[in-house]
């Protein structure tokens, strides 16, 4: 055990856990900090992608240097709607995390381990070392069964592709939704990172979490070669399996006699229909560097947080069960091929997780693309 201990061991080094260091090293550089990761590299192997319009102008300095690739546009396709949205957009590749965090953190204060106890100021690591702190913040995400969340699931598999002769996009496309839809909701997502390489990601909403690669990869080579693309080589591959939350119980997820302070995935902070956590990780952050006490108070200070979130994504949780309740599998689709015929500003702010009473009334106007009796059912279950 260290003779002068941190004022804050933050357990996992991912997005949240990586954005959440830089911020304080920023704004209070003083902080003493220790990050226990068992994985070689912050942030692991991710690409996160983003709205511009997701990071308040306040935040803009915090991610700035994160970012990898940068274009002006997206596009979406359904199978009876194709649309080109003027938004800018944004990829961070985990080696731009890893490199950013080890320049603001000291080598000794990266710890190589697993933590298999923690404690308001104090962590057990699986070596058998002890390591006391003024706080603890866990950000080491989900695993295992979620208590008190009642979830559907996206599963994904993404490959960078070396294309032999180019592949034509000079943007990203964000929903590629005119695809086989036979096992449920399903998209491809490209994003071009050169003139000859391509991100694509196949990607399914459904009941369960199980993953299958071959099925996805094999998705990935059927796409690439509708569209004429010969692939040369694979550069880069990720898989992941997220939580799309219908539902659940606060209090049961993170009860109030849980002393140990969370944020990220782990405190739920993400948007439960897109499973999307950059956002809310750079708003923690930004919110943990304005001189939030780093004692042992944090842990009812984040929860409070994080159940602020909660309340204000029940809207989003509705819209969840919506897609998994309202429609049967093959068309699950119709749902997001009409949101995607709503107005650019909407579309920003629900992504941002900023929709506002009257983004939530056009959302629900009119008639559902789906069942009626389906619709208000799912509506009803929130009640």
């Amino acid at each position: 055990m260290p003779a002068d201990p941190p004022d804050l061991i933050i357990l996992g080094g991912g997005l949240a856990g990586g954005l959440a260091a830089l911020a304080l090293r920023r704004e209070r550089p003083g902080v003493r900090l220790t990050i226990v990761e068992p994985g070689e590299r912050i942030g692991g192997n991710h690409l996160w992608s983003f709205f511009d319009s997701d990071v308040a102008p306040v935040d803009q300095d915090l991610i700035e240097p994160l970012i990898s690739h940068r274009w002006a546009g997206y596009e979406v396709r359904f199978p009876a709607h194709r649309r080109r949205i003027g938004q800018a957009y944004r990829t961070i590749e985990s080696e731009r995390l890893d490199t950013e965090v080890r320049a603001a953190v000291d080598p000794s204060d990266i710890i190589r381990a697993s933590a298999v106890a923690a404690t308001p100021d104090r962590v057990t690591l699986d070596d058998g070392r002890v390591f006391e702190a003024r706080a603890v913040l866990d950000t080491r995400g989900l695993f295992g069964p979620l208590p008190g969340l009642a979830c559907g699931w996206q599963k994904f598999c993404g490959q960078l592709l070396d294309i032999d002769g180019g592949h034509g996009l000079t943007e990203p496309i964000v929903m590629d939704a005119a695809v086989d839809q036979t096992g449920g909701y399903r998209f491809v997502y490209c994003l071009p990172f050169s003139a000859t390489q391509l991100f694509v990601e196949d990607t399914y909403y459904s009941e369960k979490p199980d993953l299958d690669r071959a099925a996805l990869t094999l998705n990935i080579a059927e796409y690439a070669k509708t569209h004429g693309w010969r692939v040369a080589a694979i550069s880069r591959e990720e898989t992941g399996v997220l939580p799309v939350v219908t539902g659940g119980d606060f209090g049961a997820f993170w009860p109030a006699a849980d002393p140990v302070a969370r944020a990220g995935v782990r405190a739920a902070l993400f948007h439960p229909l897109t499973s999307y956590s950059l956002p809310d990780a750079v708003r923690f952050a930004s919110w943990l560097a304005r001189d939030t006490p780093l004692d042992i108070s944090l842990a009812a200070a984040t929860r409070k947080l994080a159940k602020e979130h909660w309340r204000r994504g029940r809207f989003d949780r509705l819209l969840s069960r919506m897609l998994f309740h309202a429609a049967d599998p093959p068309d699950r689709y119709r749902i997001l091929e009409r949101f995607y015929r709503l107005p650019a500003p909407l579309i920003a702010r629900f992504y941002a997780g900023r929709s506002t009473l009257a983004d939530r009334l056009r959302i629900l106007a009119g008639k559902p693309p789906v069942a009626v009796g389906r619709a208000i059912g799912a509506l009803m279950e929130g009640l």
